[in-house]
């Protein structure tokens, strides 16, 4: 007994120990300086918009608090909805330009094949005519003779769908349409980089989408842009109303003199007088031709049909029938193969853009308040690129046309140097 009260007095005495110089080291630990890492404002604006700024950052009364206004709140939570709406525009257009892009390539395909079936259909009808033509009677002659009327009259059928559609022209349409709808994707790329974006900036971008979708519609059913107009007329895929124009952070004039003026005004009496004019009269050329060519290839193998039918029975009906068909195939490459129709679609999209971008310059003229005004070593640099110039042969340019104007002699250069 007094063994074993004497070591249970032992291992409570041991135990004690152990545990004061537990209770000992642990009080011995120094405290560690309490550091504080000050959170950045765009963290703090973000953690207020997701409501977690209370349970993120611990308040202490001794604390240095950062007081935010409600104004700066309410400021930012606006942008954060314009941010997120600029964002579905964006998801939209590259969408558009991904669509348009795939049905480019698929109206490209359809002339290929559409002019390589329809050319070999009429050679195909026109030996047929000619080898009709060269002896036979009976069941062999009725059989070529048929044959080739048939194969003529469908030539002509779908020679007439393909001309009336224009499938190069579809093509360039097309193509023309997914770089505009990337140039939008990188003008709401920009402004989400360097701008807090106002509700202006989503309308802008919103009208832009629409006239796009309207100057180049995908359906060919009744939305079709018409191939053959009465009269040629430049492409518009902008908004009408340009009244928005971001403000810049400079003070004073914004960067505008009248020297500034003067030039942007000589600048586009150049693109008036030489680029569109010049444009213009080459589409209207473009779209005559074409017209030109539309109607006789389905004439001729129209006439080569007639004159596949009485082979065998008029002397001169086989020589109708060979020569129309030649002339068809010939004149049905030139058209299609040689792309006329997407010549003129060219020609209407550069006229287009040197109407817009007088309409650009004249509306920035025509702004009174200077502070609505693009700044203006901006604005003249981006005409500048526009025209593949640089602003050292943009200013002589503009000092050409104002001599050339003085002494009354015609300006002997374009102002574009790309087209």
């Amino acid at each position: 007994m007094a063994s074993l009260q004497t070591s249970g007095l032992l291992f409570s005495s041991s135990s004690s120990t152990t545990s004061s110089k537990r209770i000992h080291a642990a009080i011995s630990v120094p405290k560690l300086p309490k550091i504080r890492f000050p959170l950045p404002r765009n963290s703090i604006k973000e953690m207020i918009l997701r409501g977690s700024f209370s349970n993120t950052v611990p308040l202490e009364k001794n604390a240095a608090t950062t007081t935010i206004d409600e104004p700066f709140i309410n400021s930012t939570a606006a942008s954060s909805k314009e941010i997120s709406q600029l964002y579905a525009i964006l998801e939209t257009v590259a969408d558009r330009a991904e669509m348009h892009k795939n049905v480019g390539e698929q109206r490209d395909n359809w002339n290929k094949l559409l002019l390589n079936s329809i050319n070999m259909i009429t050679l195909t009808a026109t030996t047929m005519a000619g080898v009709a033509a060269t002896g036979g009677a009976g069941a062999p002659l009725l059989a070529l003779r048929l044959s080739s009327t048939l194969l003529f009259t469908a030539a002509t059928g779908m020679l007439y769908i393909m001309n009336k559609i224009q499938p190069s022209q579809l093509a360039e349409e097309q193509r023309n349409a997914t770089k505009l709808f990337r140039q939008l994707q990188s003008q709401i790329q920009t402004i989400l980089a360097l701008y807090d974006p106002a509700e202006l900036d989503v309308k802008d971008a919103m009208d832009n989408v629409l006239n796009l979708d309207k100057a180049y519609p995908l359906p060919l059913l009744g939305k079709m842009i018409e191939k053959f107009p009465a009269k040629f007329e430049p492409a518009v895929w902008w908004p009408k109303s340009h009244d928005f124009q971001r403000k810049s952070k400079r003070p004073g004039k914004n960067e505008w003199s009248e020297e500034l003026e003067a030039e942007m005004r000589e600048v586009i009496e150049v693109i008036k007088g030489k680029d569109t004019e010049d444009y213009m009269r080459l589409g209207n050329l473009a779209l005559k031709i074409n017209k030109i060519l539309a109607i006789s290839g389905p004439l001729l193998t129209g006439i080569a049909a007639a004159g596949s039918a009485f082979v065998g029975n008029v002397s001169w009906a086989a020589i109708v029938a060979v020569a129309a068909g030649a002339l068809a195939t010939t004149v049905n490459t030139f058209e299609h193969a040689g792309q006329v129709g997407m010549v003129v679609e060219m020609y209407r999209n550069c006229a287009g853009f040197f109407s817009l971008m007088e309409e650009s310059i004249e509306s920035s003229l025509e702004e009174t308040d200077f502070d609505r005004r693009e700044d203006g070593e901006m604005f003249e640099m981006k005409m500048a690129l526009l025209l593949g110039r640089s602003l050292s042969e943009l200013r002589e340019l503009a000092q050409n046309s104002s001599s050339s104007r003085i002494y009354g002699i015609e300006v002997d250069e374009f102002a574009s140097k790309l087209f």
